[in-house]
Protein backbone atom coordinates (compact mmCIF):
# COMPACT_ATOMS: atom_id res chain seq x y z
CA UNK A 1 0.00 0.00 0.00
CA UNK A 2 1.72 3.13 -1.25
CA UNK A 3 -0.37 5.86 0.39
CA UNK A 4 -2.72 6.59 3.26
CA UNK A 5 -5.55 6.90 0.75
CA UNK A 6 -4.84 3.44 -0.64
CA UNK A 7 -4.87 1.98 2.86
CA UNK A 8 -8.26 3.56 3.48
CA UNK A 9 -9.74 2.44 0.16
CA UNK A 10 -8.44 -1.15 0.37
CA UNK A 11 -9.68 -1.55 3.93
CA UNK A 12 -13.01 -0.06 2.90
CA UNK A 13 -13.24 -2.64 0.11
CA UNK A 14 -13.26 -5.35 2.80
CA UNK A 15 -16.11 -3.62 4.65
CA UNK A 16 -13.90 -1.95 7.28
CA UNK A 17 -14.19 1.85 7.21
CA UNK A 18 -11.21 3.53 8.95
CA UNK A 19 -11.05 7.23 9.64
CA UNK A 20 -8.07 9.24 8.37
CA UNK A 21 -6.10 8.95 11.61
CA UNK A 22 -6.41 5.15 11.70
CA UNK A 23 -5.57 4.78 8.02
CA UNK A 24 -2.48 6.94 8.59
CA UNK A 25 -1.12 4.91 11.51
CA UNK A 26 -1.73 1.65 9.63
CA UNK A 27 0.18 3.05 6.64
CA UNK A 28 3.07 4.08 8.89
CA UNK A 29 3.15 0.69 10.63
CA UNK A 30 3.45 -1.02 7.24
CA UNK A 31 6.14 1.34 5.94
CA UNK A 32 8.19 1.43 9.14
CA UNK A 33 7.73 -2.31 9.81
CA UNK A 34 6.64 -1.57 13.37
CA UNK A 35 4.01 -3.38 15.46
CA UNK A 36 0.76 -1.46 15.86
CA UNK A 37 -0.80 -1.31 19.32
CA UNK A 38 -4.53 -0.58 19.27
CA UNK A 39 -6.37 0.34 22.46
CA UNK A 40 -10.01 1.19 22.95
CA UNK A 41 -13.29 0.06 24.41
CA UNK A 42 -14.53 -3.44 23.50
CA UNK A 43 -16.45 -3.48 20.24
CA UNK A 44 -14.69 -0.56 18.56
CA UNK A 45 -13.14 -2.66 15.78
CA UNK A 46 -9.62 -3.43 16.99
CA UNK A 47 -9.66 -7.14 16.15
CA UNK A 48 -11.68 -6.47 13.00
CA UNK A 49 -8.91 -4.18 11.72
CA UNK A 50 -6.37 -7.02 11.78
CA UNK A 51 -8.83 -9.28 9.97
CA UNK A 52 -9.55 -6.61 7.36
CA UNK A 53 -5.85 -5.85 6.87
CA UNK A 54 -5.06 -9.52 6.24
CA UNK A 55 -7.91 -9.66 3.73
CA UNK A 56 -6.85 -6.41 2.02
CA UNK A 57 -3.25 -7.62 1.66
CA UNK A 58 -4.27 -11.19 0.79
CA UNK A 59 -2.14 -12.55 3.64
CA UNK A 60 -2.83 -15.30 6.18
CA UNK A 61 -4.05 -14.12 9.57
CA UNK A 62 -2.45 -15.83 12.58
CA UNK A 63 -4.15 -15.05 15.88
CA UNK A 64 -2.75 -15.36 19.37
CA UNK A 65 -5.54 -14.96 21.93
CA UNK A 66 -4.05 -13.85 25.22
CA UNK A 67 -5.44 -14.86 28.59
CA UNK A 68 -4.39 -14.87 32.23
CA UNK A 69 -1.57 -17.37 32.73
CA UNK A 70 -0.49 -17.67 29.09
CA UNK A 71 3.21 -18.40 28.74
CA UNK A 72 5.84 -18.71 26.02
CA UNK A 73 4.98 -22.37 25.36
CA UNK A 74 1.44 -21.50 24.27
CA UNK A 75 2.79 -18.73 22.04
CA UNK A 76 5.90 -20.36 20.57
CA UNK A 77 6.01 -24.11 20.15
CA UNK A 78 5.53 -27.53 21.66
CA UNK A 79 6.68 -31.02 20.75
CA UNK A 80 4.31 -33.63 19.32
CA UNK A 81 4.80 -36.13 22.13
CA UNK A 82 2.56 -38.94 20.72
CA UNK A 83 4.41 -38.88 17.37
CA UNK A 84 7.76 -38.87 19.16
CA UNK A 85 6.74 -42.02 21.07
CA UNK A 86 5.65 -43.72 17.85
CA UNK A 87 8.94 -42.75 16.23
CA UNK A 88 10.92 -44.16 19.15
CA UNK A 89 9.00 -47.43 19.00
CA UNK A 90 9.67 -47.66 15.26
CA UNK A 91 13.39 -47.21 15.91
CA UNK A 92 13.28 -49.94 18.53
CA UNK A 93 11.52 -52.30 16.14
CA UNK A 94 14.08 -51.67 13.40
CA UNK A 95 16.92 -52.17 15.88
CA UNK A 96 15.41 -55.44 17.06
CA UNK A 97 14.61 -54.50 20.61
CA UNK A 98 16.15 -51.08 21.00
CA UNK A 99 19.19 -49.06 20.07
CA UNK A 100 22.26 -49.28 22.25
CA UNK A 101 25.68 -47.71 22.55
CA UNK A 102 26.21 -44.79 20.20
CA UNK A 103 22.78 -45.31 18.63
CA UNK A 104 21.04 -44.01 21.76
CA UNK A 105 22.34 -40.48 21.23
CA UNK A 106 21.27 -40.52 17.59
CA UNK A 107 17.84 -41.81 18.56
CA UNK A 108 17.44 -38.98 21.06
CA UNK A 109 18.47 -36.39 18.48
CA UNK A 110 15.98 -37.75 15.97
CA UNK A 111 13.15 -37.17 18.45
CA UNK A 112 13.68 -33.40 18.18
CA UNK A 113 13.42 -33.11 14.43
CA UNK A 114 11.42 -30.24 12.92
CA UNK A 115 8.75 -32.69 11.76
CA UNK A 116 7.76 -33.20 15.41
CA UNK A 117 7.62 -29.46 16.14
CA UNK A 118 4.18 -27.96 16.75
CA UNK A 119 4.33 -24.28 15.85
CA UNK A 120 2.19 -22.03 18.01
CA UNK A 121 1.10 -18.60 16.69
CA UNK A 122 4.28 -16.55 17.27
CA UNK A 123 6.65 -19.17 15.86
CA UNK A 124 4.25 -19.87 12.98
CA UNK A 125 4.25 -16.16 12.12
CA UNK A 126 8.07 -16.05 12.09
CA UNK A 127 8.35 -19.17 9.94
CA UNK A 128 5.53 -18.37 7.50
CA UNK A 129 5.84 -14.59 7.13
CA UNK A 130 4.64 -12.53 5.32
CA UNK A 131 1.54 -12.86 7.51
CA UNK A 132 -0.56 -10.68 9.78
CA UNK A 133 0.01 -11.67 13.41
CA UNK A 134 -2.82 -10.58 15.71
CA UNK A 135 -1.92 -10.58 19.42
CA UNK A 136 -5.41 -10.11 20.83
CA UNK A 137 -6.09 -8.63 24.28
CA UNK A 138 -2.45 -8.41 25.37
CA UNK A 139 -3.63 -6.65 28.54
CA UNK A 140 -5.03 -9.97 29.80
CA UNK A 141 -1.53 -11.56 29.87
CA UNK A 142 0.91 -11.06 32.74
CA UNK A 143 4.16 -9.07 32.93
CA UNK A 144 6.40 -12.06 32.14
CA UNK A 145 4.58 -12.80 28.90
CA UNK A 146 4.66 -9.14 27.94
CA UNK A 147 8.46 -9.14 28.42
CA UNK A 148 8.79 -12.28 26.29
CA UNK A 149 6.71 -10.72 23.53
CA UNK A 150 8.79 -7.55 23.63
CA UNK A 151 11.94 -9.59 23.09
CA UNK A 152 10.46 -11.38 20.08
CA UNK A 153 9.17 -8.15 18.54
CA UNK A 154 12.58 -6.53 18.96
CA UNK A 155 14.42 -9.09 16.83
CA UNK A 156 11.72 -11.15 15.09
CA UNK A 157 13.57 -14.29 16.05
CA UNK A 158 13.42 -17.04 18.67
CA UNK A 159 15.84 -19.77 19.67
CA UNK A 160 14.72 -23.37 19.98
CA UNK A 161 17.41 -25.17 21.99
CA UNK A 162 17.08 -28.43 20.07
CA UNK A 163 16.96 -26.85 16.59
CA UNK A 164 18.63 -23.45 16.74
CA UNK A 165 17.46 -19.93 15.93
CA UNK A 166 14.41 -19.21 13.80
CA UNK A 167 14.39 -15.71 12.29
CA UNK A 168 11.70 -14.26 10.08
CA UNK A 169 12.90 -13.67 6.52
CA UNK A 170 10.43 -10.79 6.41
CA UNK A 171 8.97 -9.28 9.59
CA UNK A 172 5.31 -10.18 10.04
CA UNK A 173 2.73 -7.41 10.25
CA UNK A 174 1.92 -7.34 13.96
CA UNK A 175 -1.29 -5.94 15.42
CA UNK A 176 -1.66 -5.90 19.21
CA UNK A 177 -4.99 -5.08 20.83
CA UNK A 178 -5.79 -4.04 24.38
CA UNK A 179 -9.04 -3.21 26.17
CA UNK A 180 -6.91 -1.40 28.77
CA UNK A 181 -7.92 -3.58 31.70
CA UNK A 182 -4.38 -2.83 32.90
CA UNK A 183 -1.60 -0.53 31.79
CA UNK A 184 1.01 -2.03 29.49
CA UNK A 185 4.68 -1.43 30.17
CA UNK A 186 6.35 1.54 28.51
CA UNK A 187 8.99 -0.70 26.92
CA UNK A 188 6.36 -2.52 24.87
CA UNK A 189 4.61 0.71 23.96
CA UNK A 190 7.89 2.24 22.76
CA UNK A 191 8.40 -0.71 20.41
CA UNK A 192 5.00 -0.10 18.80
CA UNK A 193 3.12 2.61 17.00
CA UNK A 194 0.05 3.47 19.06
CA UNK A 195 -3.55 4.36 18.26
CA UNK A 196 -6.63 4.71 20.40
CA UNK A 197 -9.79 3.59 18.58
CA UNK A 198 -12.82 5.45 19.84
CA UNK A 199 -16.47 4.84 19.06
CA UNK A 200 -17.28 6.33 15.65
CA UNK A 201 -19.40 9.38 15.16
CA UNK A 202 -22.98 9.24 13.89
CA UNK A 203 -22.32 9.52 10.16
CA UNK A 204 -19.40 7.11 10.14
CA UNK A 205 -21.28 4.51 12.17
CA UNK A 206 -24.20 4.73 9.75
CA UNK A 207 -21.73 4.10 6.91
CA UNK A 208 -20.35 1.09 8.79
CA UNK A 209 -23.80 -0.43 9.28
CA UNK A 210 -24.74 0.13 5.65
CA UNK A 211 -21.46 -1.42 4.53
CA UNK A 212 -21.36 -4.41 6.91
CA UNK A 213 -25.11 -5.07 7.00
CA UNK A 214 -26.41 -4.04 3.57
CA UNK A 215 -29.58 -6.09 4.06
CA UNK A 216 -30.73 -3.59 6.71
CA UNK A 217 -32.79 -0.74 5.26
CA UNK A 218 -31.27 2.73 5.29
CA UNK A 219 -34.08 4.08 7.46
CA UNK A 220 -33.67 1.33 10.05
CA UNK A 221 -29.88 1.72 10.04
CA UNK A 222 -30.20 5.46 10.64
CA UNK A 223 -32.63 4.96 13.52
CA UNK A 224 -30.63 2.18 15.17
CA UNK A 225 -27.38 4.15 15.03
CA UNK A 226 -29.08 7.27 16.34
CA UNK A 227 -30.45 5.38 19.36
CA UNK A 228 -27.12 3.67 20.05
CA UNK A 229 -25.27 6.97 19.88
CA UNK A 230 -27.60 8.40 22.53
CA UNK A 231 -27.16 5.33 24.75
CA UNK A 232 -23.35 5.64 24.61
CA UNK A 233 -23.53 9.08 26.14
CA UNK A 234 -25.16 7.70 29.27
CA UNK A 235 -22.87 7.32 32.28
CA UNK A 236 -24.85 4.58 34.06
CA UNK A 237 -24.22 1.61 31.71
CA UNK A 238 -21.77 -1.10 32.77
CA UNK A 239 -20.79 -1.66 29.13
CA UNK A 240 -21.97 0.83 26.52
CA UNK A 241 -22.72 -0.88 23.19
CA UNK A 242 -19.88 -0.99 20.67
CA UNK A 243 -20.06 -1.05 16.90
CA UNK A 244 -20.28 -4.85 16.98
CA UNK A 245 -23.44 -4.57 19.12
CA UNK A 246 -24.88 -1.92 16.80
CA UNK A 247 -24.48 -4.31 13.86
CA UNK A 248 -25.98 -7.22 15.81
CA UNK A 249 -28.96 -5.15 16.92
CA UNK A 250 -29.63 -3.83 13.41
CA UNK A 251 -29.49 -7.38 11.99
CA UNK A 252 -31.69 -8.75 14.77
CA UNK A 253 -34.36 -6.11 14.13
CA UNK A 254 -34.12 -6.75 10.38
CA UNK A 255 -34.62 -10.50 10.92
CA UNK A 256 -37.86 -9.71 12.77
CA UNK A 257 -39.08 -7.74 9.77
CA UNK A 258 -38.80 -4.45 11.63
CA UNK A 259 -38.83 -1.33 9.46
CA UNK A 260 -39.02 1.16 12.33
CA UNK A 261 -37.83 0.56 15.87
CA UNK A 262 -40.68 0.34 18.40
CA UNK A 263 -40.51 -0.48 22.09
CA UNK A 264 -41.78 -4.06 21.71
CA UNK A 265 -39.21 -5.07 19.09
CA UNK A 266 -36.48 -3.13 20.84
CA UNK A 267 -37.15 -4.95 24.12
CA UNK A 268 -37.30 -8.33 22.35
CA UNK A 269 -33.87 -7.83 20.75
CA UNK A 270 -31.96 -6.19 23.59
CA UNK A 271 -29.86 -9.33 24.00
CA UNK A 272 -28.04 -8.30 20.83
CA UNK A 273 -27.31 -4.81 22.19
CA UNK A 274 -26.50 -5.09 25.91
CA UNK A 275 -24.90 -7.92 27.88
CA UNK A 276 -25.76 -7.13 31.51
CA UNK A 277 -29.15 -7.43 33.21
CA UNK A 278 -28.68 -4.06 34.90
CA UNK A 279 -27.94 -2.44 31.53
CA UNK A 280 -30.97 -4.14 29.99
CA UNK A 281 -33.31 -2.57 32.56
CA UNK A 282 -31.73 0.87 32.15
CA UNK A 283 -31.79 0.71 28.34
CA UNK A 284 -35.45 -0.36 28.30
CA UNK A 285 -36.42 2.71 30.30
CA UNK A 286 -34.19 4.95 28.18
CA UNK A 287 -35.60 3.59 24.91
CA UNK A 288 -39.12 4.08 26.23
CA UNK A 289 -38.39 7.76 26.64
CA UNK A 290 -36.43 8.11 23.38
CA UNK A 291 -39.03 6.35 21.24
CA UNK A 292 -41.85 8.32 22.79
CA UNK A 293 -40.39 11.62 21.63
Amino acid sequence: MDSVQEVGSRLAATGYLPDDALATVVFLALKMERPLLLEGEPGTGKTALAEALALALDLPLIRLQCYEGIDATQALYDWDFPRQILHLRALEAVAGGGPDGGDVEEAEKSLYDSRFLLSRPVLAALRESPVVLLVDEIDRADDEFEAFLLEVLSTYQVTIPELGTVKAVEPPIVILTSNRTRELHDALKRRCLYHWIDHPGLEREIEIVRSRAPEVSSALADQVVGLVQQLRHRDDLLKPPGVAETLDWARALDHLGTTEVDLANAAATLGALVKYREDSDRVKMALDRMLAT
